[in-house]
């Protein structure tokens, strides 16, 4: 009877039921918990590599110069990944397939392996062997493209004759190019003074030019050059039939003089388009240019204009360009420097170009094709120029020692084209504004740029 009734009490008590069933359960419990920590491990371990595979494609894209593998490697090393450590293979690309087409991009991939662990106890084998034994393998691929920002220019050095160092200050001058930046195509070294711009670039070596200096840039190409088709055929200029042998400045002692032909004062009348002035042109007294509100051309053949310590300058409401073409050939000793002053110091080049027409944003433009007399030594101090436009002398070295202002009537906007640049003393580049250059009608010159990098996969 009690034998009984303890069997029926036993039958009716459910306690210690649960506790049956988690020893039947706790092995696949245990078993799915392990899995769940090593699948999340290979998660957050993949994670970490994507993270550090992105940093490198980006920094390699940023480098983009023959040893961006090596800055790739190093970066991926800064998240824990180091090439040929910790079973990790770090690998990187220059000519990584883009996105959009073409095999420009850096890519960067990111390898490993990691030993399993419980998972096998559920069947999985991996999907690759670590010292003999089952293993994950773990993988991040990124990559980026390297970007390019133009940067406008103030002052260009093409040095195509093969100055090595296109762009060089001496001493402390004195220049305030409101964020522009000036470029040489080969080195450009500024001691004493980084001209107040903000970027100093050079296809060489950068030192000293700018707020900040940038090397190995890729060169600029001419950007005015195509400008020379509206320069007037020397066949079909009245110099050309009535002026042989050109007038020239001739010495008697210590001073120089040219034909009465060739002398100007006062007013300077032109009418719209090419206005010819044959060979060397001398002032003799302070001459105003007046063009009635036309785009005129003063088109100096064969000769300089020497403002021999007076000023020239347009009158308000007017502009010109001042051209400089003839012949380059050998035995002619034709000068076509804009502004030479052989009978003393002083004197004074004001002027402000054209805001629209073929010669639209350019005051003085050398002819490309000259390669000869062509230099201009301490402008800017003998004479003073306060120019508005461009300054175009693609095979000049032009010497600054004085101040270069905007025209008295035009825009804050001067920028500057020779084959190579000194600025020396208290030279001074001032009002240059690159915000004005388009209501001055000059489309600014640029140099590309490495800018931040993207990814792009």
């Amino acid at each position: 009877m009690m034998l009984s009734k303890h069997l029926h009490r036993l039958r009716e008590d459910r306690r210690g039921t649960v506790s049956v069933i988690m020893g039947f359960l706790i092995i696949p419990l245990v078993g799915a918990l392990g899995i769940g920590f090593e699948v999340s491990n290979w998660y957050m371990l993949g994670r970490g590599m994507q993270n550090a595979a992105d940093a490198a494609a980006l920094a390699a894209a940023t480098n983009g110069g023959p040893n961006y593998d090596v800055e790739a490697k190093a970066v991926a090393a800064q998240y824990g990944f180091v090439d040929g450590a910790n079973n990790t293979t770090v690998t990187a690309s220059n000519t990584a397939t883009c996105p959009g087409g073409g095999n420009t991009c850096y890519g960067v991939t990111i390898s490993g392996a990691v030993p399993l662990l419980v998972s096998q106890v559920v069947g999985y084998q991996g999907d690759t062997t670590l010292n003999g034994a089952a293993a994950k393998q773990l993988n991040s691929v990124a990559i980026a493209k390297a970007m390019v920002q133009p940067q406008q220019l103030c002052m260009v050095a093409l040095a195509s004759s093969g100055a090595s160092q296109a762009i060089r200050t001496n001493g402390s001058p004195v220049a305030n190019m409101h964020g522009c930046n000036v470029m040489s195509n080969t080195a450009a070294v500024c001691n004493g003074s980084n001209l107040g711009a903000g970027l100093g670039l050079a296809h060489g070596t950068s030192k000293g030019c700018g707020a900040k200096s940038v090397s190995g840039v890729d060169p600029v190409t001419d950007p005015y050059y195509d400008r020379r088709t509206n320069i007037p055929l020397l066949s079909d200029s009245p110099c050309a039939a009535n002026s042989p042998p050109y007038p020239q400045e001739t010495r008697h002692g210590n001073t120089y003089s040219v034909a009465a032909s060739n002398q100007l004062s006062g007013t300077l009348t032109l009418s719209e388009g090419n206005n010819f002035k044959c060979g060397d042109q001398m002032l003799t007294a302070d001459t105003v240019i007046d063009t009635d509100g036309k785009n005129a051309v003063l088109v100096i053949e064969n000769g300089q204009l020497d403002l021999n310590g007076h000023s020239l300058t347009t009158k308000d409401g007017s502009a010109v360009t001042l051209v400089f073409s003839g012949a380059d050939t050998p035995g002619t000793n034709y000068t076509h420097a804009p502004t030479d002053n052989t009978n003393g110091s002083g004197g004074r080049l004001d002027i402000n170009a054209p805001t629209t027409g073929l010669w639209s944003g350019v005051a003085i433009y050398q002819d490309p094709s000259l390669t000869r007399g062509l230099d201009v030594a301490a402008a800017g101090n003998s004479p003073t120029w306060n120019i508005s436009g461009l300054i175009y002398m693609p095979h000049a070295s032009v010497t600054l020692n004085g101040a270069v202002d905007k025209a008295a009537h035009g825009q804050s906007c001067v920028v500057m084209v020779a084959d190579n640049f000194t600025i020396s003393g208290t030279a001074g580049i001032l009002q240059t504004d690159i915000g004005n250059c388009g209501g001055a009608g000059l489309t600014m010159p640029t140099a590309t740029v490495a800018a931040r990098s993207q990814l792009v996969q």
